[in-house]
């Protein structure tokens, strides 16, 4: 029996807040589909993230810039469909809500109800505070995201670990507070020096999930194809592969093609 057969209750915002405050762990992965979202869900995933990693794993992008809101809209309603326990949280994808927060409300509400997603994710602290603010005002749950946070790899320059300076630790602090401040219901810190996660965990009241953030912290999220082995070429140190389900599919499409080719597929059993 799986873990979300045996608690099958679905997962709010106020469950991750109760599961912190008692110090249960939250775990968190990302899904872009329906198939592979209902294997999540029933696995007892705590959060699906539909991330714009898409872009990435599932359009073959360099960057998450590319992908748009139709694109996230699209990739969301289908992990909805599938997920019956696990809170489903949407990135707000590049360009929808930095320096405009009355767009950025627009494209939340977007997702809300095209949907039926629980929660939008951002990136940023102070400089999309505004449209954290006037989203959460409109009743939309938002999760924040810290440290590395990939639609600004232009202006980083690469995906190294970030706040490692003593300045850049500061403000990520204060970010930090002033996301909880203004009403996020959790954050995601990504690729940070540990030490600074479980401080940032220990000083605030919400959620924070890590991701190359150590293990102070109250969750862990990672990408759902880079820890089933089904991406390759992405190997940072944070990420844990549990399965290598890439050289599995390669594997069994050979066969079928040997067995196609040798007319071993379909036997006498297979046809009608």
């Amino acid at each position: 029996m799986s873990a979300a057969q045996k608690d099958s209750k679905k997962i709010t915002v106020k469950t991750l807040q109760n599961m912190a405050d008692k110090g249960e762990k939250i775990a968190m992965i990302t899904a872009y589909d329906y198939s592979m979202a209902k294997l999540v869900d029933m696995s007892g995933v705590d959060v699906v993230l539909v991330g714009d990693s898409a872009a990435n794993v599932m359009a073959g992008y360099s960057s998450t810039l590319p992908i748009t809101l139709n694109e996230m809209i699209y990739h969301a309603s289908g992990v909805v469909r599938a997920c019956q326990r696990a809170l489903v949280v949407v990135d707000l994808p590049f360009g929808t809500y930095q320096g405009n927060s009355k767009e950025a409300l627009c494209s939340a509400i977007r997702i809300m109800k095209e949907t039926e997603a629980n929660a939008v994710k951002m990136e940023g602290g102070e400089e999309v505070l505004e449209s954290v603010k006037r989203i959460i005002s409109a009743g939309v749950p938002v999760m924040g995201h810290l440290g590395l946070t990939p639609q600004s790899i232009n202006k980083f320059g690469s995906y190294a670990v970030r706040a490692t300076a003593q300045a850049e630790a500061d403000k990520l602090i204060r970010d930090a507070h002033l996301l909880e401040d203004a009403g996020c219901f959790a954050i995601v810190l990504e690729k940070i020096p540990a030490s600074l996660a479980a401080q940032i965990a220990l000083e605030l009241r919400i959620p924070v999930i890590g991701i190359g953030a150590g293990g102070e912290v109250d969750g862990q999220v990672l990408v759902l194809h880079d820890m089933l082995g089904i991406t390759q070429e992405f190997t940072p140190r944070f990420l844990r592969r549990y399965a290598n389900i890439g050289e599995q599919i390669t594997q069994a499409i050979g066969q079928y093609v040997k067995d196609v080719r040798e007319r071993d597929f379909p036997n006498s059993q297979e046809q009608y």
